[in-house]
């Protein structure tokens, strides 16, 4: 039979030491051969090309491995001792079970029939003291999962009961089972059609699952019809689940039966019905928190007496640790479902502690469809992005209380840039830099274009956090500012249009840079802290002043909802962003953003579509501010 490449690979023969009086005997020649052939179809499984004195051993061999089939396994010849017509060949086995090694040693038996050397099988060639009649099993015994647990040790995802619904077929008569499928499916609210073919196909002892349901959560899923259905039947189980439903669920994805796809990409290690996680940080640190199971491999005789053949010992699972701050994660999804429901515009709130760069929450809203927007969305941040060109103007030589023309509008290379529509009156012509970041001028900023060029603006956007990539161990998008394309396009980057894009945890991030006085580089699991190295390092004056901007948003711009915020000065940054395409009117629906510090507290709150950042954000970040 053909080897695989991988097989061919492993094969092996050690150089056979022999006699003189063998190596001269072509006799001898033929016996190592042999030999080689043997160790070469051992280690493709397989005995089908092997000459033997009983050709049925190679079926009955196929049968034996077959449990192992799925594992490497490399088989070396060593030494052939040769008497006559018959030899020994000493065969030195390793196997890779799943990351482990596993050797033994054992000996086949060659002997000459009519000028050719046969092997004499027995299943003891195979494992030392196997007998004809015994099968091997292979038994995977996991260790519990890990859970994920927040700030406070305390755990997130943790094993939680739930019910198991579905149809009992060893209970149910079979004229019976298509109807009582279809009324099971009707009880708890899923396709009846597709149920009932999965129960129909099922093997006639099965539990046809329908649905799992949180323990506490059944009179929202479950019809108190479904107890009176023939063959109904609520398995108790536990599974890994977070608090609620909903918490953290964008973030830390899901866990389930392991996909086809899965078992495929584990190169082992995995297998068919294990539990992983299936999305999120319970799949990307799915090997943490599964561990690796203890493997037995035991021969069993055919009244099911067991013997251990060999164990592995699996390593334990481990936690993961992440930064989130339950209640403020629970408070920021519950101030996100004031939006609405499914069908609410894509949302999110992210909040950073500035001190330490620790993410105390990443809150997607309702309508998000499973989408993690938070940490991992790609938008046109709109004005909250004018904190980095205030930056670079800063750097430019440009003072708070200098003055900048803010005229209702200005054209650049034949495009006319207006501000927004409530844009205040009293806040144009000319006005101090500190003004018309606090009022949020369009026109004052593009003006001054020329004092900047777009190297100083990714540098100052990297000083503050906003378009570094770094693997933070989580999916993350922490923004871009890319080389503008033309002139149009550059006066459309200085306030956050153009192509500039971030992600709501970039703009937290920049947030909480400007509020720690560092480049801050967000962190969500406890102990993989990044380190930043911007090119050019925002300074302690730098900060000052960006600070003392933020605070003029809150003290005399566009954020004033904010003063009543007790306790230590509010800064904040309002945005909004044009996206898609414009309606008969010819406006555009707009992104709304606020950016909002208070005390060591960064956040930013985002709404795909809304009326400006302080009409529709500007609320969320004060009743996030407002929770104490």
């Amino acid at each position: 039979m053909p080897l695989s490449p991988r097989r061919a690979a492993a094969v092996m023969l050690l150089p056979l030491l022999l006699p003189l009086a063998a190596c001269t005997d072509a006799g001898g020649d033929a016996a190592r051969a042999a030999a080689a052939d043997l160790a070469e179809a051992l280690s493709a499984h397989s005995l089908d090309d092997v000459g033997l004195t009983e050709p049925d051993a190679a079926a009955a061999f196929a049968q034996q491995v077959e449990p192992l089939s799925d594992y490497d396994v490399e088989v070396v010849a060593d030494e052939l001792e040769r008497d006559g017509s018959e030899a020994a060949v000493p065969l030195h086995w390793t196997w890779t079970i799943e990351g482990r090694e596993w050797t033994y040693d054992t000996t086949a038996r060659l002997v000459e029939r009519e000028q050719e050397w046969v092997v004499d099988w027995s299943p003891s060639t195979f494992l030392p003291e196997l007998a004809p009649d015994e099968r091997i099993e292979i038994r995977r015994e996991h260790g519990p999962r890990a859970d994920v647990v927040d700030a406070a040790g305390e755990p997130i995802v943790t094993m939680r009961p739930v019910g198991r619904y579905g149809l009992d077929k060893a209970n149910t008569p079979a004229e019976e089972v298509g109807a009582s499928a279809e009324r099971i499916a009707a009880a708890v609210g899923i396709d009846p059609v597709a149920f009932r073919a999965a129960a129909e196909g099922a093997g006639p002892e099965a539990f046809v699952e329908a649905l799992v349901v949180r323990e506490g959560e059944e009179q929202a899923h479950v019809s108190p019809d479904f107890a009176g259905i023939p063959g109904a039947l609520r398995v108790p189980d536990q599974i890994p689940l977070a608090p609620t439903r909903t918490f953290a669920r964008e973030l830390l994805g899901y866990v389930g039966e392991a996909t086809a796809e899965v078992v495929e990409a584990s190169d082992g290690a995995v297998r068919p019905g294990d539990q992983v996680g299936l999305a999120g940080l319970l799949a990307a640190h799915d090997a943490t928190l599964r561990g690796t199971p203890t493997i037995h491999i035991d021969a069993v005789d055919p009244d099911a007496a067991r013997r251990s053949i060999a164990t592995f010992e699996g390593e334990p699972a481990e936690p993961l640790a992440l930064t989130l701050d339950r209640a403020l994660q629970t408070d920021a999804e519950r101030i996100l479902s004031g939006l609405g429901g499914a069908d609410s515009p894509d949302s999110a709130i992210v909040a950073i502690r500035p001190s330490t760069g620790e993410i105390l929450a990443a809150a997607n809203g309702q309508g998000n469809g499973g989408a993690n927007a938070a940490t991992a969305g790609q938008y046109a941040p709109g004005s909250t992005f004018k904190l980095v060109t205030a930056l670079a103007l800063l750097r430019a030589g440009v003072a708070p209380d200098d003055v900048l023309s803010c005229p209702a509008s200005v054209t650049v290379d034949g495009y006319t840039f207006h501000n927004y529509d409530d844009y205040p009156a009293g806040a144009t012509g000319d006005i101090s830099f500190r003004s018309a970041i606090a009022n949020s001028c369009n026109t004052a900023l593009i003006g001054a274009r020329d004092r900047i060029d777009a190297d100083a603006l990714a540098a100052a956007a990297e000083s503050l956090g906003l378009g570094a990539e770094i693997d933070l161990g989580y999916p993350a998008f922490l923004g871009q500012v890319p080389e503008p394309t033309g002139e149009t396009e550059w006066a459309a980057d200085l306030i956050g249009q153009g192509r500039v894009l971030a992600s709501p945890l970039a703009m937290a991030t920049v947030a909480a840079s400007i509020q720690a006085g560092h480049t801050v580089v967000p962190h969500l699991i406890a102990e993989r802290v990044g380190e930043a190295a911007p090119a050019q390092p925002l300074t302690a004056d730098e900060a000052a002043a960006l600070q003392d901007l933020m605070r003029a948003v809150v003290a005399e711009g566009s954020a004033p909802f904010l003063q009543a915020i007790p306790g230590e000065p509010v800064g904040a940054k309002t945005g909004t962003a044009e996206y898609g395409e414009p309606d008969d009117a010819g406006a555009y629906p707009t992104h709304s953003w606020m950016v909002g510090t208070h005390g060591d507290l960064a956040v930013a709150v985002f709404v795909e579509t809304g009326v400006s950042g302080a009409e529709t954000a500007g609320p969320l970040l004060q009743a996030l501010l407002e929770r104490g």
